[in-house]
């Protein structure tokens, strides 16, 4: 009640906010009377008490009683808050001073939510005088039956982690008597860069604004191209969402530096006032939940990445094809849960915490859904309706409905699998990996290629070679002009278009040297990739050896879509085989269902 609670603030209240000796009574700080909340949190300025209180006559008093009740103060709600000055009037303890006055913000408590605004009081630099004002305080009779709820803020930083803590000490005193004490703790690092570590994290948010950048024109772009119908796909919409959320991530760290840089300084220039940082620990709090967000979002966008492997467009299938039974099943299964809800906070509500409020009562049977529960409260609650209340839910929705729920996913869950394994990945992990290492082994082999035609044409035993019989040797095996010139050019160093003996040797020399080099990067490329797949893989290449009229072949890429287009027709003409085999079985069904009828109806 409002006396202990006086006694609190005056005795232990004051003793652990001032600690400015040791245990043997030496000053804490040899030139300061600071205090140093456990020998290690310096407190920031002084501490601030505020109360809220609601209006006198704010309720009715039934008629009966209004001779021996004199004054009602109701619950707290804003509407009812008292504004008006009282007892000494003067100061701010006895004036009423704004949310915005105050620059403060609502705080949600175990009864209700309170606004930001109030009376209040700033507590002094030493004990003595915090004690004396709050003595005035409790002899000028400034808490009363209309009091409300009761704040002491105050802020401390402990420069061993680095790290302020913003606390905010709460006593409720409701409307029925008696006091709910709560506390809300906020520890935030708003002093963000002191150690080397510190300046690592700067570099990081460095590189996190370039990205953040390059993104930003990259949507800009993809918007002029796609306009309104960039925003049908969800995938462009979770893009959007996340760049806006890092770009106020960015703007509310720049924000929250240089305020901090100055409430740091007005404080070390009066150092008797408030630290009011409660605001800026609020936002960071809203800040670090909207880093949550943003980073799950991040997460969810792998699967953008990862959706053409078809194990991993189960789980995206099977929701958008049971989202229509799923819908109509919630709808049958929130009408027995509410209908659960309602009756479990009408039977228990007043005797039991867990159903006090329909929305606890709504958490309470989820929990039970889980196994977690506290029968015997139910029970003692009231022995008739308790046991039938909780094992008609339980039968009803955890063993009915929630395995209907569980059967849809199921079944549903059996057809798409059954689908996509009759259907072929469109891209496999392990298809872009022998992919690349076709690619790969196709560049060297051609290369070898090269090298050994080029050393079939140096084997005329002539001393001297002729660019136009070094030509039509190359031409006949299929190579190109401007290749034949700039390999012959290479080596035809006097430029008279005739390789001599020097020079023939030179080249064989430097081809010998590549074609051993490019026989050690495919045999290495060959243990990598596991030699059973080697000879495989080289049929196309050695089919392309074994034919002069190459120009009549295709590329291996194109034979690919080729292969790639004639299997999806086959798919595509399966497919409608099999639905004209399932029409086929229909009809033939109905037939016999008309044949069976007409017969019953002959008979006599």
């Amino acid at each position: 009640s409002l006396l202990p609670f006086l006694k609190y603030a005056q005795g232990p209240l004051l003793d652990n906010l001032y600690w400015t000796k040791w245990y043997n009574n030496e000053s804490l700080a040899a030139h300061s009377t600071q205090s140093y909340i456990y020998y290690e949190n310096l407190l920031l300025g002084v501490p601030r008490m505020r109360q809220l209180k609601v209006k006198n006559n704010s309720c009715v008093v039934h008629d009966d009683f209004k001779e021996e009740i004199s004054g009602c103060y109701d619950v707290y709600s804003e509407d009812k808050e008292e504004r008006v000055s009282f007892g000494l009037i003067n100061g701010t303890a006895w004036r009423y001073h704004s949310e915005v006055e105050l620059g403060g913000s609502s705080h949600w408590g175990r009864l209700t939510s309170y606004s930001g605004g109030g009376y209040y009081i700033d507590l002094k630099l030493t004990r003595e005088e915090s004690a004396e004002a709050l003595q005035v305080l409790k002899e000028k009779l400034w808490l009363d039956r209309g009091t409300r709820v009761v704040f002491i803020d105050f802020s401390v930083y402990n420069a061993n982690i680095n790290l302020f803590c913003v606390l905010r000490l709460v006593v409720e005193f409701p409307a029925t008597g008696g006091a709910i004490p709560s506390w809300q703790i906020r520890t935030v690092k708003l002093i963000r860069y002191v150690s080397a570590w510190d300046f690592f994290i700067v570099a990081c948010e460095i590189v996190f604004c370039i990205f953040i950048f390059y993104y930003v024109v990259e949507e800009i772009l993809e918007l002029r191209i796609h306009k309104l119908q960039y925003f049908t796909s969800i995938w462009n919409i979770l893009d959007v969402v996340v760049i806006l959320l890092s770009i106020i991530a960015i703007g509310f760290h720049i924000f929250r530096t240089i305020e901090v840089n100055r409430l740091l300084g007005e404080l070390l220039k009066h150092p008797d006032t408030y630290a009011d940082f409660e605001f800026l620990a609020f936002w960071q709090t809203q800040y670090n939940n909207m880093n949550a967000v943003n980073l799950f979002f991040a997460w969810i966008k792998i699967f953008k990445y990862i959706s053409f492997n078809k194990t991993m467009t189960q789980l995206s299938s099977t929701l958008a094809r049971c989202a229509k039974d799923i819908l109509g099943f919630a709808i049958m299964f929130f009408i027995v849960f509410f209908a659960y809800a309602q009756l479990g906070y009408l039977l228990f509500g007043t005797q039991v915490e867990n159903f006090s409020t329909f929305v606890k009562c709504i958490f309470t049977q989820f929990r039970i859904i889980l196994g977690d529960f506290d029968y015997n409260s139910i029970d003692n609650a009231n022995r008739v309706l308790g046991p039938i209340y909780f094992v008609t839910y339980v039968f009803f929705v955890f063993f009915v409905l929630l395995n209907m729920f569980l059967a849809i996913i199921n079944d549903t869950y059996s057809e798409v699998k059954e689908e996509l394994s009759s259907q072929k990945d469109e891209l496999q992990l392990s298809d872009i990996l022998k992919q690349s290492y076709n690619r790969t082994l196709m560049r060297l082999k051609l290369k070898k290629e090269r090298i050994s035609d080029v050393q079939k044409a140096l084997q005329n035993g002539t001393k001297e070679l002729d660019f136009e019989d070094f030509k039509n040797s190359l031409k006949e095996l299929g190579h190109a002009d401007h290749e034949i010139t700039a390999a012959f050019s290479r080596f035809d160093k006097d430029g008279n278009h005739i390789l001599d003996e020097e020079e023939q040797q030179q080249m064989k020399h430097d081809l010998e040297e590549k074609r051993v080099a490019l026989n050690t990067e495919i045999e290495n490329l060959g243990k990598s990739y596991g030699d059973s797949n080697l000879d495989e893989n080289l049929t196309y290449v050695e089919a392309r050896n074994n034919h002069a009229d190459k120009a009549s072949w295709v590329s291996k890429e194109e034979f690919q879509v080729l292969l790639q287009r004639v299997l999806q027709l086959e798919q595509s003409i399966n497919s409608i085989g099999s639905k004209i085999d399932a029409v086929a079985n229909k009809l033939d069904i109905l037939e016999r269902n008309k044949m069976k009828r007409k017969d019953l109806l002959g008979k006599p």
